[in-house]
């Protein structure tokens, strides 16, 4: 029997056929939350859509079961080209651009201060910090035409001058703009280009301003028996916890086959048994230890040590670059930034730090809202604790089982968190 490519497309769309993805909604099983039963046949990263899907619905993953036995995956080309360099994509309504470089004070604020000044308006933004290092994905619209940024001239411009930024005074830092053609999910393109950036790699001169009781406690081992690898993680519990896990094991090429995952009071406890695409465990002690940065590196990235700030106002171009020299001009550090603009309307959120890592002082915060609006900036959470901490949520996540047979998803006491 000959044997082609085109055959095993073929093949692959009969199974499909044969194996529509079978998903129940149950209000009926319990009385305060949804239950929500994914079955499929199994691909590589079909968890991570599923998680993605509920993510961005806002829902909140209180319980699950998952597992799947691993007959077939689909082919990997539509994985391999989600990791691309950092840069700038047009689209119809928007430019899209991507940057990531060393953190440092007052970053954001000179970023945004650049586009201004190059006559560019930020609709959508959201940036993250971690291990000194930045990453930051910004939607941006023509000032004058209010659509997408064509012309390879001014987009070469804008590459060149946020690189400088990025670059500051350590020239030969890393920071990157490149053009990219690909369309990834945000907060996943986050994951990717910090990944990219290694900011998972800690030295001595590393920032340790992460309380050590909020670091999460990887583990992996492996498990002989039944040639899997057991990694097992320890964190202080919060949304999108389960995403950034996935999300990671996912683009670091592992196949999640069952995990048990339980949380008790504020603590989440989470237990994957993997292999890697080519079918193996972790080989090495050299793997082992990269699989557990990464993953602590992904905890962590969402973690935002800073008080949480909201701006709610009529947009205007230039909003963010005042905003942001506002905060620079007194001293604070934006560790996490989420823009977004809704029919009109501005809705920021900002997690800030004082100066060297000392805590936000309430007076400077007052004068802020003074400078900005009382009513348009809002310190959220207590506002008569200003000092640094922690802005995760209290909700729990809770997993549990392990299963046979078909990829078999099962979310159970989903709820809006909105």
């Amino acid at each position: 029997m000959s044997y082609s490519h085109d055959s095993d497309d073929e093949y692959e769309k009969l199974i499909r056929r044969m194996n529509p993805p079978r998903v129940v909604i149950d209000n009926e099983a319990c009385k305060n939350a949804t239950v929500i039963r994914v079955d499929s046949a199994n691909k590589h990263g079909i968890l991570l859509e599923v998680v993605q899907v509920l993510t961005d619905l806002n829902l909140i993953v209180t319980k699950a079961y998952i597992s799947s036995d691993g007959c077939w995956f689909m082919d990997e080309a539509c994985f391999a080209s989600s990791m691309r360099s950092v840069g700038v994509k047009q689209s119809m309504d928007h430019t899209a651009i991507e940057l990531t470089g060393s953190d440092r004070p007052g970053l954001l604020s000179e970023v945004s201060a650049v586009l201004t000044h190059l006559k560019c308006n930020v609709v959508s933004a959201e940036v993250w910090t971690h291990n000194t290092r930045a990453a930051a994905l910004m939607q941006v619209t023509d000032e004058e035409t209010g659509g997408a940024i064509s012309d390879p001239e001014r987009l070469s411009v804008i590459k060149e001058l946020l690189c400088n930024v990025l670059k500051g005074s350590n020239k030969s830092g890393l920071a990157k703009t490149e053009v990219s053609q690909d369309v990834t999910h945000t907060e996943r393109r986050l994951h990717q280009m910090m990944f990219a950036d290694r900011d998972y790699e800690r030295t001595g001169t590393d920032d340790d301003s992460l309380d050590e009781k909020q670091r999460p406690n990887v583990n992996v081992v492996n498990c002989y028996d039944k040639d899997y690898s057991v990694v097992t993680i320890t964190s202080k519990d919060r949304p999108k916890l389960l995403f950034d896990t996935v999300c990671t094991l996912t683009d670091m090429q592992y196949v999640v086959f069952h995990a048990n995952i339980d949380a008790e009071g504020p603590e989440a406890y989470q237990e994957y048994f993997i292999r890697h695409i080519d079918g193996s465990p972790v080989k090495s002690d050299a793997e082992r230890e990269r699989v557990i940065q990464c993953l602590k590196a992904a905890i962590e990235r969402r973690v935002s040590e800073g008080l949480k700030l909201e701006l709610c106002t009529t947009d205007r171009v230039g909003l963010l670059s005042n905003v942001t020299r506002i905060f620079r001009e007194n001293s604070l550090t934006v560790t996490r930034a989420e823009v977004a603009t809704k029919s009109g309307k501005a809705v920021n959120t900002f997690y800030v730090g004082g100066a060297s890592g000392y805590p936000v002082d309430a007076k400077i915060i007052d004068s802020i809202r003074q400078s900005i609006g009382q009513t348009i900036l809002k310190v959220k959470g207590n506002p008569e604790d200003l000092k640094s901490a922690s802005q995760d949520s209290p909700t729990r996540f809770l997993f549990g089982g392990l299963f046979k047979s078909r990829s078999f998803v099962n979310f159970g006491l989903v709820r809006s968190c909105s």
